[in-house]
């Protein structure tokens, strides 16, 4: 007997299901259904997620959602086709965006004017006439569920069903109301439930459910619970049967309503690109750039993006024309065309960025760009985004906010009714020891080892580890499309004003191939902007992240000298400590330094022989030329992601798609497990082309040091640029930079009165507060430093 599940919720109905979508599809997989309908209440939060295991399975997987109605019972609706799957896009985003964040409600009349390429399902008896209008709008497409529980009421809400059914003239249709993959997680359904409402389990009562018959089953043990009613068995199959939507077909393209009459998105970047090199390169272009920007623009062309280099250059016009002071950085400044276009102020071909760490043809994927922007101005760039594109065509991705660590054990040990004390208790033990406790550990800790509470609690907590909580918002990522942006994915309010945001994250919109652009904020570029401002008033002098002398011997001596608070990057104990012993003479000095103090580097230990060689005391060879073309720069010591992919490249053979893949798996936050699969290829790939096998496991335990976070060299290279300006300022202009880096605040790592006893070592007078000579901000005075009325604690601006 075939089966179907079509009524299956999952962590993404938020403390409503109790599992991952990844784990129904395994389930559904094991057991042999036919097929799974993911239907969250009012949501396709976890549609990605399903459709990925769903692949990888082999599981037929109906894109759908419950519907909360506002004038109704709840209904399940299933997208068909493409229509079918806009509409349902469509519905979730209106119930959502006419509510406040965590509501939402649709009314019928709104659900029977997108019922085209939808079908829908009633999971229980509900009166008539609530049902008959809505059954009108899906002519052969409505359907009655059937579920048996096993406890009490359920012959009657079956003779219900039935009699709705027969009065509407639909067809009955089972299901099992599945809230977990497997039975075993009927305690965490639980504790969700009590979470839900504010209760303890034991206090929760009828709002728990009386069994644990709501999970998934297979078709035998399906066909036995229904062996009286094998027509509405057999009609999940049919049903599912004609739903066909995939998130496969989703066809995804970059708005481009800016072009110039008769020209296309290549050839308008082409022409901004050819525009920027002229700027960048007064002299004449070098050819080994031109030859590296045709390379680019043709990558851009054959894989269609150039409509979003486009919407970033016009971002990044919009902001510094309004005076904002922006940069970006990551895996963008690998790229020539980023650097012509002003996206980014690196030139990547002068310092032999490897592009492919952004653009590969092999790879197919989304080109990751990152842009910062002054953290206090950040706002009018998003507006911007949201007034140009419009609300239907422009959105921020979202964060899943999940429960971690003592937060778990804390609502778990709540719901299970737990004291405060042992509450307090159990989170200091779990923090220092994890969820798998001793009974010593427990009994120093003053905890009864026998007490069944508190072993089911460290138990709960352990399932209840990365379960979904709420929605939050990406930092930064924004979606911009040329088609509604409500017929790819469901968009909803976010809990800030004037916010919206789709209701996938960024690894989803990234498998699905949705390019995002990140917006980010950063608080050194508003110090930067407030200190030019302030050089110009007071000083007369116009400076720019551009026009900052480079190379100032007198910085570099600050620098050595670990004079560094307030600095950029560089002014935690950890790079003052490191600042004297590298002793930075010159810009990639200061990239090094960078990407130096970093868990990766230190973990893959590369600190200490990279200081060894760079003051002599350890001679720096190299197995080949091609391996000194590589890591020259670095003395030997991979320190970047660039250099672990040019490595795999030339010295084990990888492709490019194949060293990318290295890079990704050492991106990971699952690093040390991802890329274990690479090491036997790596180390067979180096010995082939001559390497020892020592030096091929020496390198790749320098890589293993990544997945503790390391920084790409493009990435390190853009914040040095940063540091560089601050260490300017710092040096030449202490009053100012120290005046802008108060009116910054909240930033960096000194309170302020950190910062104000440093400039005051540095011989600059500070004058306190005067409600006769102070403005809000901190202003400078005859060379010294007046602070502000902002100082004042607990006095607001207004």
């Amino acid at each position: 007997m075939s089966y179907a599940e079509l009524v299956c919720r999952s962590h993404f109905s938020f403390l409503h299901g109790a599992s991952h979508p990844e784990e129904l599809v395994a389930t559904a997989a094991r057991l042999g259904l036919s097929a799974l309908a993911l239907t969250d209440r009012d949501g396709l939060y976890g549609a990605v997620k399903a459709h990925l295991a769903a692949k990888e399975h082999g599981v037929k997987l109906l894109l759908g959602a419950e519907l909360t109605l506002e004038d109704g019972p709840p209904v399940v609706v299933y997208a068909r086709d493409a229509t079918g799957y806009s509409n349902l896009c469509r519905l979730v985003s209106h119930g959502r965006m006419t509510h406040p964040k965590g509501e939402a409600g649709v009314p019928w009349r709104k659900v029977a004017e997108h019922a085209s390429g939808l079908l829908a399902l009633l999971p229980g008896p509900a009166p008539l006439e609530a049902v008959a209008p809505l059954a009108e709008a899906f002519p052969g497409g409505f359907h009655v569920g059937l579920s048996r529980s096993l406890s009490a009421g359920d012959a009657a809400r079956e003779a219900r069903a039935e009699a709705l059914a027969r009065a509407l003239g639909v067809p009955l249709v089972v299901h099992n109301d599945v809230h977990t993959h497997h039975r075993d997680r009927q305690v965490l359904q639980d504790v969700l439930t009590s979470i839900r409402h504010g209760v303890t389990v034991d206090q929760a009562g009828t709002r728990l459910f009386p069994n644990a018959e709501r999970t998934l089953k297979s078709p035998g043990d399906m066909a036995r619970l229904f062996a009286d009613r094998p027509d509405a068995l057999a009609r999940t199959v049919e049903l599912a049967s004609r739903c066909e939507a995939s998130l496969d077909a989703l066809h995804y393209r970059f708005p481009e309503e800016d072009l110039p009459q008769g020209r296309t998105a290549d050839e308008h970047l082409r022409v901004l690109t050819e525009a920027g090199l002229r700027t960048r390169y007064p002299g004449g272009v070098p050819p080994a750039v031109t030859k590296q920007i045709d390379h680019e623009l043709r990558l851009i062309a054959a894989l269609d993006f150039a409509g979003y280099f486009l919407s970033l250059w016009d971002i990044v016009m919009f902001a510094r024309g309004r005076g904002i002071l922006c940069q970006g950085r990551g895996s963008a400044a690998n790229s020539a065309v980023c650097y012509a276009l002003g996206i980014t102020a690196i030139d990547p071909v002068r310092m032999g960025l490897l592009f492919e760490r952004f653009l590969s043809m092999e790879r197919k994927e989304p080109p990751d760009i990152d842009v910062d922007f002054e953290h206090e101005r950040r706002e009018e760039v998003l507006q911007y985004v949201y007034e140009k594109h419009g609300r239907r065509h422009a959105g921020m991705v979202c964060e899943v906010i999940c429960y971690r660590g003592r937060l778990a054990l804390r609502e778990a040990s709540k719901a299970l009714g737990l004291s405060l004390d042992q509450v307090d208790r159990l989170s200091r033990v779990a923090s220092s020891h994890g969820f798998q406790v001793t009974q010593d550990v427990l009994q120093e800790a003053g905890l009864s080892p026998t007490d069944g509470r508190v072993l089911r609690t460290l138990s709960v907590a352990k399932e209840l580890e990365g379960v979904p909580r709420h929605l939050s918002i990406h930092v930064g990522g924004f979606v911009m499309t040329r088609e509604p942006l409500v017929d790819l994915v469901p968009v909803e309010n976010a809990a800030m004003p004037g916010r919206t945001v789709i209701q996938w994250e960024k690894d989803d919109i990234n498998a699905v191939g949705l390019l995002k652009v990140d917006l980010l904020a950063l608080g050194m570029l508003t110090a930067l902007s407030r200190c030019f401002a302030l050089i110009q008033k007071h000083y007369g002098r116009e400076l720019s992240l551009a026009t900052v002398p480079p190379e100032d011997p007198k910085v570099y001596d600050m620098l050595c000298n670990a004079d560094t608070v307030g600095v950029f990057q560089i002014e935690s104990r950890a790079q003052m400590n490191m600042l004297p012993r590298l002793q930075p003479r010159e810009f990639y000095d200061l990239v090094v330094q960078i990407a130096l103090i970093r868990p990766g580097p230190i973990v893959g230990n590369m600190v200490h022989p990279y200081l060894r060689r760079r003051h002599g005391q350890e001679a720096v060879t190299y197995p080949s030329e091609e391996v000194r073309g590589i890591l020259q720069k670095t003395l030997g010591v991979p320190l970047f992601q660039e250099q672990a992919m040019r490595l795999a490249m030339v010295a084990a053979g990888f492709s490019a798609g194949e060293a990318d893949g290295l890079r990704r798996a050492l991106s990971h936050k699952q690093a040390e497990a991802r890329i274990l699969p690479y090491r036997g290829r790596f180390v067979e790939g180096c010995e082939a082309k001559g390497y020892t096998r020592k030096q091929a496991e020496e390198w790749f335990d320098h890589f293993r040091g990544f997945a503790h976070y390391g920084f790409p060299e493009s990435h390190s290279a853009s914040f040095a640029l940063i540091a560089y300006a601050s260490s300017w300022l710092k040096c030449h202009y202490p009053a100012a930079f120290t005046a802008a880096l108060l009116n910054s605040q909240p930033m960096g790592f000194y309170a302020p009165h950190t910062l104000v006893a440093d400039v005051q070592r540095h011989g600059v007078e500070v004058r306190p507060v005067d409600v006769r000579r102070s403005n809000w901000d901190c202003t400078l005075e005859d060379g010294a430093v007046r602070l502000g009325l902002r100082m004042v604690r607990g006095l607001g601006e207004s």
